[in-house]
């Protein structure tokens, strides 16, 4: 049973084709628009979040100057000195009491010259104990007058007041990806200041310091907020926030949860943790902060050793741009679509016009096709259709005549076809055989382009290399510790000078130096020197000589140079670890011996088999693509071959044949 095809008339394909392109270019031109637009947005509001963090950080080092600026002052005012010297308790708390109430810190106090504290104008009752482990109060009676963030233990901030733990408890929080029971936090962060007091002389005497409390500090994060933001607002919430961390955990923060309170306890997200707290390095970008998307800035505080403890964050809402990007995606959108409608209005218009001339064309080859002849067009159109109806008038007249011609070619086309696609196949067949031959010509060009430079450049550095080894070597007695070292050392440098001349022979076709080549022993040298090129530690290597393999014709260092270039690309080859196998053994009568070295490496993909000899056609980053095409001309001047076979993920086989007489 024939399933009738489907039909389209020339006016439905005319049409389809004009828009088709108008179709791609409006969708091209969307895309465009939407990724212009929302990269433009999205860099805005990067740059806009950076800068946030910027005043935020401002906003936080003013708050710390102000507790600068108040411990400074009461440190040099009136009889400060006096009062710290002779440990007057009620004249040190006539002091520093009001200025504790009116720059509203929550840690003032008096140590001595010893480090023993004298007062504390927040916790008088509680006072001798010692101070010097606080780095700032340690610093400050050696006359320094220090400042910046740190985090008090709880047990010595217990030493500060009871009403001062308590409002440092915050509560952590568990999560999804770290579902830890909630507990509370250990210390607390507070911005601190010292500064030395000293006599009219300039001894230090002792030293004043004061501290705000971080925790729960809903007073200067929202005093951030509303710096940065100034109380913007997009559809009844505010459009940014800011968060004080210790750690990872915020302990003051303007970030709401789902029930409308601050997330105070919530903790950092792993990614923003580990470039911030453990890189020490600022944070830009996208994240999901508690309940919605935000764009973000966040930046480590670091104590006074320079160690991250904590970090600031602003961020923005991410559906306030979200919205504008939106808004402008629709009107694109609806311009696009306008000039889309208009565009299929037009090409139908134009369809028709072109469809009719067509379409009574299609009516006269109906005609011919059931046998009449002398069929004539009347259209006159001054374009290709009025041409198109000429030529069929033409054709019309001649079909007749061209009849018998078409019948006598059709029976010798299929002959002439199969001949001319023979030969035709004959001559890509040659075609591709000398681009494969002129490919290879050129880099062996190349790498004889090469082997200057390379002869040239290091030659120079090897020679002045084993100078200085010779000079060592009779510097260094034999019987010393380092002496295998510096001979091996001297051994390598003449190694390196071999090699590169074996190079220059290859790519100059000069004659090897013959002799005896022992293979066994050449291939367990080589697997025993292999480990200090590179890494065994996960490599198991099985070594399987045949002992009927003795000795082949060839050059030894070259020989050297192929194998240790296979076994090498094998252990790269298996960077997680694997199995490395070596094995000789004779081939047929004895007259060839046949070395495989195989890995359970990566392997090789089937298209890069064909190429893996060619010079320069590497699929490593450091690669030069050499070795192997190095290696395939030193085995063919020894009148062997060399063969590789692969199986992607499962590893590679390289084996290399060689005579034992040339």
């Amino acid at each position: 049973m024939n399933i009738p095809r489907l039909r389209f008339p020339i006016k439905t394909k005319l049409t389809v084709a004009t828009l088709i392109p108008l179709a791609i270019a409006i969708l091209i031109c969307w895309m465009a628009g939407v990724f212009i637009l929302s990269a433009k947005v999205a860099a805005q509001a990067q740059e806009k979040v950076r800068y946030d963090l910027s005043v935020a950080r401002e906003a936080y080092l003013n708050e710390l100057t102000r507790l600068y600026d108040a411990v400074k002052l009461s440190a040099s005012f009136g009889r400060t000195s006096e009062t710290v010297a002779a440990a007057d308790q009620h004249a040190l708390a006539a002091t520093l009491s009001p200025v504790r109430k009116s720059e509203h810190l929550d840690v003032l106090a008096a140590v001595d010259a010893s480090g023993k504290v004298i007062f504390r104008a927040n916790n008088p009752k509680q006072f001798g104990d010692d101070k010097l482990r606080n780095q700032f109060v340690a610093r400050a009676l050696k006359g320094e007058l220090v400042s910046g963030t740190t985090i008090i233990p709880t047990a010595e901030l217990t030493l500060e007041g009871e009403e001062l733990v308590r409002q440092a408890r915050v509560q952590v929080t568990g999560t999804k990806s770290d579902p830890t029971p909630p507990a509370p936090l250990n210390g607390a962060m507070f911005l601190f200041v010292a500064a030395p007091v000293r006599d009219p002389a300039g001894n230090v005497v002792g030293a004043l310091y004061g501290g705000v409390l971080l925790n729960n500090n809903k007073k200067l994060v929202d005093k951030i907020k509303t710096v940065v933001y100034e109380g913007a607002k997009s559809n009844g919430r505010d459009v940014g926030n800011s968060t004080i961390f210790q750690g990872d955990v915020r302990i003051a923060t303007n970030v709401p949860n789902t029930d409308g309170s601050r997330a105070i306890g919530t903790k950092l997200s792993a990614p923003v943790y580990d470039r911030v707290l453990l890189k020490g390095t600022k944070w830009v970008g996208r994240a999901f902060v508690v309940n919605d998307w935000y764009l973000t800035a966040y930046e480590p505080i670091f104590s006074l050793q320079g160690v991250p403890i904590g970090a600031l964050y602003v961020g923005m809402l991410e559906s306030h741009y979200s919205a504008v990007k939106t808004d402008m995606a629709v009107l694109l959108s609806f311009v696009l679509l306008l000039s889309g409608l208009t565009g299929v209005s037009m090409s139908g218009f134009l369809g028709r016009k072109l469809a009719q001339p067509i379409k009574e064309l299609e009516l006269l080859t109906r005609r011919v096709a059931a046998g009449e002849r002398d069929v004539k067009s009347t259209i006159d159109s001054r374009d290709e259709i009025g041409d198109l109806a000429e030529r069929f008038n033409d054709m019309s007249q001649s079909l007749a005549e061209r009849e018998d011609s078409i019948i006598e070619l059709n029976r010798n086309l299929e002959q002439k076809v199969q001949l001319r696609t023979a030969e035709l196949e004959e001559k890509n067949r040659l075609l591709v055989q000398t681009r494969e031959e002129l490919l290879r010509v050129e880099k062996l060009a190349a790498i004889g382009e090469l082997a200057a430079g390379v002869a040239h450049e290091i030659n120079n550095p090897m020679a002045i290399i084993r100078g200085n080894t010779e000079l060592l070597q009779l510097s260094v007695p034999e019987d010393a510790p380092n002496r295998e070292e510096v001979d091996t050392i001297f051994q390598q440098v003449k190694r390196v000078e071999r090699i590169v001349s074996n190079l220059l022979k290859f790519a100059r076709r000069e004659q090897m130096e013959r002799g005896e080549v022992h293979l066994n022993q050449l291939l367990h040298e080589i697997v025993g020197q292999i480990g200090h090129q590179v890494s065994l530690e996960k490599i198991e290597v099985f070594e399987f000589y045949a002992e009927e393999v003795a000795v082949v014709e060839g050059d030894q260092d070259q020989l050297r140079q192929v194998f240790t270039n296979l076994i090498l690309n094998a252990v790269q080859a298996m960077p997680e670890g694997g199995v490395l196998d070596i094995r000789s053994a004779p081939v047929g009568s004895g007259d060839n011996y046949e070395v495989k070295i195989s890995d359970t490496g990566v392997g090789i993909q089937l298209e890069n088999l064909r190429q893996v000899f060619n010079p320069f056609y590497t699929t490593k980053a450091n690669g030069t693509g050499l070795g192997l095409s190095v290696s395939y001309g030193i085995i063919r001047e020894h009148g062997g071959c060399i063969d590789v076979e692969s199986v992607p993920g499962r590893g590679s086989s390289f084996t290399v044949l060689l005579p034992c007489e040339q």
